[in-house]
């Protein structure tokens, strides 16, 4: 459902960026670039792990989609067709 997507976005966006924030914090303190991308990819790895699966919180809005329609044509089956006879040169 579109709310579903709407929160695993937000929780994943959200993630991202308090662990980009924390990391960038903790990296500048002890001077280690280091860190900053280990923050980041834990952070990463946490939002992946709450995304991605289809969570029951992600599928409470489920999308009512239209009744089959028959078309009205039906197809001929292969012994009803005329067999095509190719021309003669």
């Amino acid at each position: 459902d579109y709310k579903g997507q709407k929160l695993a976005e937000q929780i994943f966006q959200g993630i991202i960026l308090v662990s980009a924030i924390i990391g960038f914090i903790y990296g500048y303190v002890i001077e280690q670039f280091g860190w900053t991308v280990y923050i980041v990819m834990a952070g990463f790895a946490l939002s992946c792990l709450l995304t991605l699966p289809p969570w029951p919180m992600y599928r409470r809005n489920p999308l009512k989609w239209l009744p089959v329609q028959d078309s009205g044509t039906e197809e001929k089956k292969p012994a009803d067709r005329k067999p095509k006879r190719h021309a003669k040169s």
